[in-house]
């Protein structure tokens, strides 16, 4: 007779059924009725999992133990999910009993209230059993009250109930009267073992594994006693079923094991047990996942040492393609990592979608991960997978790891594959526009001294900033080389488009025309001074970076019309008075005669606009074409007067006029 045998002989007395005659002329509602009397006049404490004295002999515990019971018995054992990226969440606290009326709390009005509804929620039963009361359960087995076997709505009998809360005299007494229910089971096919077993009674367990209960039949999910006991780990429990004949192997509805639950608890005396009784460490749940898989998920090192000397595949992919490797990178497991690599899991191995454990790390900003993946990451895995760490690191803002891969020697201009561009409306394809896009000007200044080119894209970063008036965000991208005469392709304008863009901003639009943005453009009409068409109102510029297969050609813009419109009355003057600045002999067609008519400054920008130009500007304008604008940058580390230098740069104003 083993340890446990011989506890639950010294914990619970033998009892003589025909000791309580003195119930034997009541009914079954004044038994009942009773007991719950007397329940409830005593102090209210859990019942424990192994309970060892009669309710007779020591004051009942109270119902308020927070592993122990759960006051709501329609939700007695919810059901965990497994999918493999849930983590089953701990049991909560029940929520605490209502004060019960006794010789300590009369029923006053707030206390009769709460006596209600504590008699709605428990059964007169169930409230017996909970507090361990044999005496009046013996006085129901004596009449043979119909109550004891009679199920209940979820279809548990009085031994589910006493197994449920640990009451191991009540279950004794319950088997001897009843030995055929040991495994007669609810309607979610829950046996009374089961449900000790996931509540962790171990006493409870022992007693009907000697009676009888079958250690193998699972509930509705397929869960075993063995499955429960391992997803609420105990390892007594797990013990007596393994002894008893479970079945190892056995497998829930979603495919797993209780391997794979040992596994997720981080259980390494329970892995081992499961092991030496011949626990498998290749079976698969739904998702593909072996029980080495959930190790590495969770973290649990010692469990991926232990299964990894017992030849578990530590490469074994689940059936989206990640890796033991890649879902402890993705987790954040620095140590599960580095136990990983001392193993030799493969670092290369890509999800089906493409992305290598790097880029999982990279996305969840775990930059210790980074740092020990990139020495054994492929560049040329990385190049396949049509996205580079540096993309994810620059759209998410991880500014450090950012860094990181950039003095690594990751391709600084490397541009998203076709597929992962057209996951955008902007087809943006570069680590630069994402920087750009999110306003993060220290990680755009980091890429562009990294020699990142501002011009790759379809829709050119500077015009993003351009759009949204960052001046410093455009002064950077300028600074290394920005086409400031870039294009929206999606809206063809016959002047530059960074102009369209935001033209009312004097101070952008200088910048722009300081860095070599074209002027002239804007002048050259094709209606010239013959009357000009209505205007169709179009869609705001910001609206047209987005590629649309769909969206028919559409008619190119003239400067003319967009600088007519309403929204830009106020400031057309000093627009065209700063872009007459840039050009030389231009003439103005008749729509910005009209446009000017109305303007107080009219005459001195008709002046402006009128030949001959003085020679100063001619000549600034011809220095500066035939210089370029890249090398007007390097003017003042030349032998010239710094007048000179800032008047070929626009800073000192020259009088036009």
């Amino acid at each position: 007779m083993d340890r446990f045998q011989s506890q639950s002989n010294m914990a619970v007395p033998q009892l003589n059924l025909d000791d309580y005659n003195i119930y034997s002329h009541l009914s079954d509602e004044e038994l009942l009725q009773i007991a719950v009397e007397r329940s409830l006049s005593d102090m209210h404490h859990p019942p424990g999992s192994d309970q060892t004295t009669s309710s007779s002999s020591s004051a009942p515990p109270t119902l308020a133990a927070p592993t122990q019971t759960n006051l709501n018995p329609r939700q007695r054992h919810p059901e965990a999910h497994r999918h493999r990226y849930h983590i089953p969440p701990s049991p909560s606290p029940p929520p605490e009993p209502p004060d019960v009326p006794n010789c300590a709390n009369p029923p006053e009005a707030l206390s009769r209230f709460l006596y209600r509804a504590f008699r709605r929620e428990f059964s007169p039963l169930q409230c017996l059993i909970m507090n361990g009361d044999a005496e009046a359960l013996v006085g129901l087995v004596r009449q043979r009250s119909n109550s004891l076997m009679t199920p209940n709505d979820e279809g548990w009998i009085a031994l589910h109930e006493a197994a449920y809360y640990g009451q191991l005299q009540c279950v004794r007494i319950l088997l001897r009267a009843y030995p055929d229910s040991v495994n007669r089971r609810s309607l979610t096919n829950q046996t009374a073992l089961l449900l000790a077993a996931g509540r962790g009674h171990v006493s409870c367990v022992d007693f009907l594994l000697q009676h009888g209960a079958d250690p193998n039949i699972a509930n509705k999910d397929r869960d075993t006693p063995l499955f429960t006991a391992c997803e609420h780990p105990s390892e007594a429990i797990v013990e007596l079923l393994l002894r008893s004949g479970a079945q190892v192997n056995l497998s829930c509805s979603q495919g797993a094991t209780a391997l794979h639950e040992a596994c997720r608890n981080g259980h390494v005396k329970l892995c081992r047990m499961l092991l030496e009784t011949g626990a498998s460490l290749h079976t698969r749940n739904i998702y593909g996942i072996q029980p080495f898989f959930t190790a590495a998920q969770q973290g649990h090192v010692n469990v991926i040492h232990l299964l990894a000397k017992k030849g578990a595949d530590i490469n074994g992919q689940a059936a989206d393609g990640a890796s033991p490797l890649y879902e402890a990178c993705k987790n954040g497991h620095v140590s599960a990592v580095e136990a990983l690599l001392s193993l030799k899991a493969d670092a290369n191995r890509s999800m089906k979608s493409g992305l290598l454990p790097l880029h999982v790390a990279v996305q969840n900003n775990h930059t210790r991960i980074v740092s020990m993946l990139i020495t054994v990451t492929s560049r040329v895995r990385v190049r396949r997978s049509g996205i580079s760490p540096l993309h994810i690191a620059a759209e998410r803002n991880r500014d450090d790891i950012l860094e990181l891969l950039i003095e690594s020697g990751f391709d600084i201009n490397a541009e998203l594959s076709e597929e992962h561009s057209r996951m955008y409306e902007d087809r943006r394809s570069t680590a630069l526009y994402f920087s750009v896009y999110n306003g993060n000007l220290e990680a755009a200044e980091m890429l562009l001294e990294a020699r990142a080119d501002p011009n790759l894209d379809l829709f050119n970063p500077l015009l993003i900033a351009v759009r949204l008036g960052w001046l410093d965000m455009a002064k950077l991208l300028l600074r290394y080389g920005a086409n400031a005469n870039a294009q929206i392709s999606t809206q063809p304008s016959s002047f530059p488009s960074a102009i369209l863009l935001n033209m009312e901003c004097l101070p952008m639009l200088k910048l722009l025309l300081d860095n070599g943005c074209d002027a002239r453009p804007c002048f050259d009409c094709s209606y010239g001074q013959n009357p000009h068409p209505a205007v169709t109102p179009s869609r705001r510029p910001i609206e047209e970076m987005q590629v649309s297969r769909d969206a028919p050609p559409l008619r190119s813009i003239q400067f003319c019309e967009v600088v007519s419109s309403s929204s830009f009355c106020r400031v057309t003057d000093p627009i065209i008075s700063m872009l007459l600045d840039y050009v030389s002999h231009v003439h103005l067609c008749s729509r910005l005669r009209e446009l000017l008519d109305s303007c107080s400054n009219w005459t001195s920008i008709k002046l402006k606009a009128l030949p001959p130009h003085p020679l100063m500007q001619l000549c600034r304008l011809k220095i500066r074409c035939l210089v370029g604008v890249r090398r007007l940058k390097l003017l003042h580390t030349l032998p010239l007067p710094v007048r000179l230098v800032r008047f070929l740069q626009y800073d000192v104003h020259c009088s036009l006029t």
